[in-house]
Order: C-alpha cells, then sequence, then structure tokens
C-alpha cells in the first residue's frame, strides 16, 4: 500500500528534468503494464499515468464536485491499480477500462456513502419483467435528441449534468466526455446496454427541462 502512494505522489510530480525516454512514450499500453508487472519498471507506470490519469481524476471530479475528495479517490483508485494489477488485472482486457471501472466503483461508493444523490426508482413492470429505462426508447432514437440538449454552452451543461442524479450524470459523462459506446458503459456500470440507455434517454429528458427552465427565467429578466 505504502508503495503504490510513493509511486503516484512521485508520478503527480514529473518535470522537464524528470522525462521518461521516448520509445516508453512509442509503447502501446499493454506493454507498459507487461513491464511494470514482471519488470517493476517505475518509467512504464509513470508513462501509463502520464496517459491516462487527467482523464481519469477529471472524471472523478466531474462526479463529485470536490476537488479534495476527488484527490482523496484518485489515490484511492491509484493504490488499488498498484496493488491489485498482478491479481485481477487481464492483459487481455484494456487496462484504461479496468482502471476506469476501479474508479468508478471508487466514486460511487463515496457517493453512496455520503448519500449526496437519490437515484430515481424505476418501476419494475411485472408482466414484461422489464423495468422503466429497458421500455426507453433504443440507442438510435437516442442519437437523434443528444445533439440538442449537448449543443448548448458547455458552463450552463456542466452545471445541469451535475445536478443530474448519479446514475444518470454517470452515463453522460461517460458517452459525451469520454465518447464510449453503450456496450462498454453498460460493462463499467454493471447493468444492461437498455438499462444505459435508458439512463441516458432519461438524463437527456432532465437536461431538456432544466434548459427549458433556464432560458424561461432568462426571458423574465429580460
Amino acid at each position: 500500500m505504502r508503495k503504490g502512494l510513493l509511486i503516484i505522489d512521485r508520478t503527480m510530480r514529473l518535470n522537464n528534468s524528470d522525462h521518461i525516454p521516448k520509445n516508453y512514450e512509442k509503447m502501446k499500453d499493454e506493454e507498459l503494464v507487461h513491464l511494470f508487472r514482471k519488470e517493476d519498471d517505475q518509467l512504464a507506470f509513470r508513462e501509463l499515468m502520464n496517459r491516462h490519469q487527467a482523464k481519469v481524476y477529471s472524471y472523478i471530479f466531474s462526479m463529485i464536485q470536490n476537488r479534495e475528495v476527488a484527490n482523496d479517490i484518485f489515490q484511492e483508485t491509484f493504490t488499488k491499480v498498484i496493488t491489485k494489477m498482478d491479481d485481477t488485472y487481464n492483459e487481455q482486457g484494456k487496462w484504461i477500462a479496468w482502471v476506469m471501472r476501479i474508479a468508478h466503483n471508487a466514486t460511487i461508493d463515496h457517493i453512496r456513502k455520503q448519500k449526496r444523490f437519490v437515484d430515481v426508482t424505476s418501476s419494475y413492470d411485472e408482466e414484461s419483467k422489464t423495468d422503466f429505462y429497458e421500455r426507453l426508447p433504443d440507442e438510435d432514437s437516442i442519437g437523434q435528441h443528444e445533439k440538442l440538449e449537448l449543443d448548448e454552452s458547455t458552463s450552463s451543461l456542466l452545471k445541469h449534468i451535475s445536478n443530474l442524479p448519479e446514475e444518470q450524470r454517470t452515463v453522460v459523462m461517460l458517452r459525451h466526455y469520454y465518447e464510449m459506446p453503450f456496450k462498454e458503459i453498460a460493462e463499467l456500470t454493471d447493468v444492461s446496454i437498455n438499462t444505459a440507455l435508458g439512463r441516458m434517454r432519461y438524463a437527456l429528458i432532465n437536461l431538456r427541462k432544466m434548459f427549458d427552465e433556464e432560458h424561461e427565467k432568462e426571458s423574465k429578466n429580460i
């Protein structure tokens, strides 16, 4: 555990005089992972961090909206990455997807412990054996509506996304900030594709309502 924290701390303080050799920068993630796992190559891990730490941290912060807490979860995430890499990571899969799953789980655990957000209760239909999300339109239908909500100004969009329930905010961020396909979002969040699609659709409905209310207030102030 201590070793992990030291590696992360050193990596975060990289500067121009402590650069990574060019040959590492040209390597694929799986090659760097192999070097770190088999040879304890610290430069290989630093290069992995350089490539992906901004993405991982941004996702955590977007969900938490608290820099200090996001830093703690980021440290927790990479401590688990280092300590569990030999035991749970399968080199056949994408390393960053595995890391994002750890970051996501740590973030959601924190949110639920703090009880800061309330999940939307989906109504289960006994006759069709499906929940609310699975009865919403499919991916093609969602694609037709996404652009409308997500073309609004970035500042307003991020503000409204932060007000979405946790499960909806997660899908929106993964879909549009990281451009993940719904199949990967479903795997990451451990739900069916239909449920991931449904959460996205419901998030867009809520965002549209938020933008409409915002525009209505602005028009009254003119």
